[in-house]
């Protein structure tokens, strides 16, 4: 039997990226997915590619009636939820001088508050289920902030303190909690941010996979009951060296 046969996920901003590939691998291991994302065309995409075990929704995580919808999707479709995925996020990198609020309130809301938003609709839905896996994608930018990414890094870092106190609040109803750390992952993030919908090149080949960060999440969803690995950090094993 598959290892997570029975079990239902939700993976938000799953059109592509991390995202797509934590899905597809939750498929592949047998659970039944949900995915999220706003660009419906992506969207769209993105359910053809992973199959009939896979339902796709619309939905902006920063919006509460676009979170209740995807939940409640969830439950409609397959009954329940098991595992969550916080992985919807967006970045703009600009000095603090020169952001402006509504892009500050923008990238805060979709990284920050979006998981909030969601974690708040699982928690009972996992309860009622006798327990579940919540996994917050975070990002080395948490603990390493760098110029004109202070909202990104702000965003981020919140996400962690959130993760750990959300982890001390729920252990105990069998719900896990753990946030995943990544460094620089070969996708189109860093150019959607700057406004370019350039593709990943032989240049970023040094970087993460998507696959490796949806491996780290399989590999928290596998671990021991009786241990928590709570904040796993994952980075490129050879990045480009710096003269």
């Amino acid at each position: 039997m598959a290892p997570l046969s029975g079990k239902v996920a939700i993976v938000t901003g799953a059109s592509r990226g991390i995202g797509l590939a934590t899905a597809s691998a939750l498929v592949d291991a047998g659970a039944r997915v949900v995915i999220s994302a706003r660009n419906q065309s992506a969207l769209d995409q993105a359910v053809r590619a992973l199959g009939a075990a896979t339902v796709g929704v619309s939905a902006d995580v920063r919006n509460p009636d676009d979170v209740t919808k995807l939940f409640d999707a969830a439950v409609s479709a397959f009954g329940g939820l098991d595992i969550l995925v916080n992985n919807a996020g967006i970045g703009m990198f600009h000095s603090v001088e020169t952001t402006l609020l509504e892009q500050w309130r923008d990238v805060i809301d979709t990284n920050l508050t979006g998981a909030f938003l969601c974690t708040q609709r699982a928690l009972p839905l996992m309860r009622t289920r006798g327990g579940g896996f919540i996994i917050n994608v975070s990002s080395l930018a948490s603990t390493n902030p760098f110029a004109e990414g202070a909202a990104y890094c702000a965003s981020k870092a919140a996400l962690n303190a959130f993760t750990d106190a959300l982890l001390q609040e729920v252990r105990h109803d069998g719900i896990r909690v753990a946030s995943i750390l990544p460094g620089s992952v070969r996708t189109e993030f860093m150019a959607r941010a700057k406004g370019t919908a350039a593709a990943p090149t032989a240049d970023d080949a040094w970087k993460l996979a998507p696959e490796d960060v949806a491996q780290a999440v399989m590999a928290l969803l596998a671990h021991p009951a009786r241990s928590l690995p709570s904040r796993v950090e994952i980075r490129p094993a050879q990045p480009v060296r710096r003269s």
